[in-house]
């Protein structure tokens, strides 16, 4: 588990990360979303013990970070997927990453084959694109196979396959049993891949939930055979009617059950009934607006 109380980091007068406070639970994928700027990265890497908090605490199963005996098999982090010596090969990388945490050597070799490297294990590092990068950052982040990873942007240079890869790496791990946060530009993927989000706005957390909490339902769409019968019997029942974009009858506040019930009462045949969930996207802005 993980404990953030009240953490805060100022640079001189300018207050970055203001009094920010969370609690990560074993078997969980949290999305932490936020614009550029709002102290996503800066908090991480406060909690990873990299930047010096001017105030709180961040407790990795009850301790700080720096004063874990093998922080690496604790807590797996990829923050900086460029933070590798170039000329270094791949495998070589690993394995000193490997000997700093006390892995046998031969880990290197499973976590490139698991992140779909091995046939890269003795390119150099500048040679890789973005995204092998991005993987190589995984692999060092999975060598001690710890319990919490703590990733910053790393579906940064994936493409479709290697987003889907990554989603079904993260989620297996909570299923597990393991704890994960996960910064990401990418709304539409957090929003498949995440159980809740913390959003950050100005320093400050803004919103905290399950993703079911946040994204709840706003409405009910429905398409009828007779769509103009129906939507007098909706009115007729006190319910406001709008036109959809897509062509359905939107319903807003009314949950499917009580839109079926006017269609069963007045015996309307119903194609299509759901409800109408909030966007990411449009929580996103309206929270960090």
């Amino acid at each position: 588990m993980i404990t953030v109380h009240g953490l805060t980091k100022q640079y001189g007068t300018r207050t970055v990360v203001d009094d920010v406070s969370f609690t990560l639970e074993p078997g969980t994928v949290t999305g932490f979303l936020g614009p550029n700027g709002a102290g996503k990265s800066t908090t991480m890497r406060m909690m990873t013990g990299l930047v010096p908090a001017t105030s709180g605490t961040a407790l990795v199963g009850g301790r700080p970070y720096v004063e874990l005996p093998n922080p690496g098999a604790v807590v797996g982090t990829l923050l900086d997927a460029s933070a590798v010596h170039p000329g270094r090969t791949g495998r070589a990388h690993l394995q000193l990453l490997a000997a700093a945490a006390g892995v046998p050597a031969a880990r290197a070799d499973e976590v490139l084959a698991l992140v779909g490297l091995a046939d890269a294990a003795r390119r150099r590092v500048g040679g890789y694109s973005l995204g092998m990068r991005q993987r190589l950052g995984i692999a060092g982040a999975l060598l001690a196979d710890p319990p919490v990873l703590v990733f910053d942007e790393p579906a940064n240079g994936l493409d479709p396959e290697g987003i889907r890869w990554m989603r079904d790496l993260l989620r297996g791990h909570a299923a597990r049993g393991g704890t994960v946060l996960l910064s990401s530009h990418l709304l539409g993927e957090v929003e498949h891949t995440v159980d809740r989000l913390l959003v950050i706005g100005g320093g400050r957390i803004v919103a905290d939930g399950s993703v079911v909490s946040l994204l709840g339902a706003e409405g009910t769409a429905v398409r009828a055979t007779s769509p103009a019968a129906f939507a007098a019997a909706l009115e007729a029942a006190g319910f406001a009617v709008q036109q959809g974009d897509d062509g359905a009858l939107v319903v807003p506040g009314a949950d499917p059950a009580a839109v079926g019930a006017v269609a069963a009462a007045g015996g309307h045949v119903l194609v299509d009934l759901r409800p109408v969930e909030r966007a990411l996207e449009d929580l996103f802005f309206s929270l960090t607006a």
